[in-house]
């Protein structure tokens, strides 16, 4: 009996355990297959929401294009991105004072002008910018005999000067140039920059100072003057190993001979033997050493055929009856320009900003400059300033510019000082005076100044200059006009040459 239990204990403990193993598999079995589902199904689910993804991100890029168009257009009406616009406008009122040759004065207590500039500038891309400046001046309300200044026939609208001269409100072309700029040249480390256009060429360094703006790009003691023309720049500091090193040639023309359109002999625009021929320019800017406080300026240029009036001329006009503006502008009518020479220019300017190393914030920010310059004539058959043979002039200008002690935190005074010789000529008929240009004194001149920021946009400025002549034709232009007859000669006694000159003046400025 015993062991008929014992026997059927052990068949049902080894079909228990064979049954077991049959569920155990079985459900291994399930597992796996519900294993295999459910990555089956996450594939599917991650299929679905990569689409999802796709789906969501292409709507977004819909989105945004559409966003990027409608700032495109707010970019474009706002000028943000695209042609940029800046403001300088400035109202002065200067007094001026002429004592004459022979002893005769002339005046103005208030002459009143408005001067604006409309400065604009765009970034077609990574490596090139285009500038320009529109520019008006104009006196106070319609002038007399209505023509602003000297313009029928006169020179107010001469194109070296004619945004520096009063004139109507008509504006001009001031600057306009596309400056291209690169990191390097032809492989080496050379950082260079090329441009082509009407050159901002006026208010060059040592003008900037007392104009109270950035510098432009001549050096002003022998060149400010507009004109038209081309340059190219190398920095040459990392090649060389000197700190601030680089130097610019640079080209352009201030006379263009050619007839107008429609010539009934089929010649349009070719050659005008009867006028001047081209007046070009040619030469380079240099700076061997600037080391952000102590710097060396110099460049040199020579101009060709350059323009003036011969002996017979000016004896004519002198002698022509003016008694009335009709014939006072019949006897300028008369006066013809013809090619008189060529013309070399050198300058050489040193300047210090900062003196000394922080002794204390009042010469930390002072600058003072010294600038010497040279003037070579090289006369034709007509003559230079009258004389056949080639004569040297020379001038000398000293400045210092620092933090006002009244309020040094936001205003500057200046103080210059500079002397010409007998046939010193400069070409700085634009420099922006209305006593005629300081720089070409053949004598001595005297500059006190005080500029001072009221706001974020407005300035103000005040001062005082003294010129004292030694010879006459310190702004004429090249020819026998430009003759240097001793102040008190006969010749400048007839003349009615100015002996001494002063301008005080006195400006609101806003900017932004």
């Amino acid at each position: 009996m015993k062991k008929s239990i014992i026997l059927l204990s052990t068949i049902a403990a080894l079909a228990t355990t064979s049954f077991a193993d049959d569920v155990n598999k079985q459900m291994y079995e399930q597992i796996q297959l519900l294993k295999k589902q459910v990555a089956a199904l996450e594939a599917k689910m991650n299929e679905q929401n990569s689409k999802s993804d796709d789906k969501r991100i292409t709507k977004i890029e819909k989105k945004l294009a559409k966003v990027s168009k409608k700032a495109n257009i707010a970019k474009a009406q706002s000028a943000g991105d695209n042609l940029k616009w800046n403001v300088d406008f400035r109202t002065q009122v200067d007094n001026i004072q002429y004592k004459h040759a022979n002893g005769s004065k002339s005046e103005n207590n208030a002459l009143m002008t408005n001067r604006l500039w409309l400065g604009m500038k765009y970034k077609g891309d990574e490596n090139s910018t285009f500038y320009g400046t529109l520019s008006y001046l104009k006196a106070f309300g319609d002038s007399a005999n209505h023509s602003q200044a000297n313009t029928n026939p006169g020179f107010s609208n001469f194109d070296w000067v004619t945004n520096e001269n009063a004139n109507d409100n008509t504006l001009k072309v001031k600057e306009a140039y596309w400056l291209y700029s690169n990191d390097t040249f032809m492989g080496t480390n050379v950082s260079w920059t090329a441009s082509v256009g009407r050159r901002p060429s006026t208010d060059g360094l040592g003008i900037n100072l007392r104009a109270d703006q950035n510098r432009k790009s001549a050096l002003s003691h022998t060149v400010n003057v507009e004109f038209d023309g081309a340059s190219a720049r190398f920095n040459l500091d990392q090649v060389t190993g000197i700190d601030g090193a680089w130097l610019k040639f640079c080209a352009g023309r201030g006379l263009t001979n050619a007839k107008p359109r429609f010539q009934f002999d089929n010649t349009d625009y070719a050659n005008d033997d009867t006028k001047n021929t081209n007046i070009d320019m040619l030469g380079f800017i240099a700076v061997p050493y600037d080391n952000g406080q102590y710097s060396v300026h110099m460049n040199y240029a020579r101009a060709w055929n350059v323009i003036g009036y011969n002996n017979t001329q000016i004896a004519a006009f002198q002698a022509a009856p003016k008694a009335t503006p009709s014939q006072q502008m019949d006897a300028y009518g008369n006066l013809q320009f013809q090619d008189v020479g060529d013309l070399d220019l050198a300058t050489v300017m040193f300047k210090v900003d900062g003196i000394g190393d922080e002794i204390s914030d009042f010469l930390d920010n002072t600058t003072v400059f010294a600038s010497l310059a040279m003037s070579k004539t090289r006369p034709n058959a007509r003559g230079m300033l009258g004389s056949t043979e080639s004569e040297t002039g020379h001038s000398i200008w000293i400045g210092a510019n620092a933090p006002c002690p009244i309020s040094p935190d936001n205003a500057k005074i200046g103080i210059e000082w500079n002397k010409g010789s007998k046939y010193w000529r400069s070409m700085t008929y634009g420099e922006d005076t209305m006593s005629g240009s300081k720089i070409a004194t053949r004598g001595q001149a005297w500059e006190i100044y005080r500029t001072q920021k009221l706001t974020k946009a407005l300035s103000f400025g005040l001062s005082y200059v003294y010129v004292n002549y030694d010879y006459m034709g310190s702004n004429a232009f090249f020819g026998a006009e430009g003759t240097p007859y001793k102040i008190g000669s006969a010749q400048a006694n007839g003349a009615n040459a100015v002996e001494s000159a002063q301008d005080v003046k006195a400006y609101m400025r806003y900017r932004f």
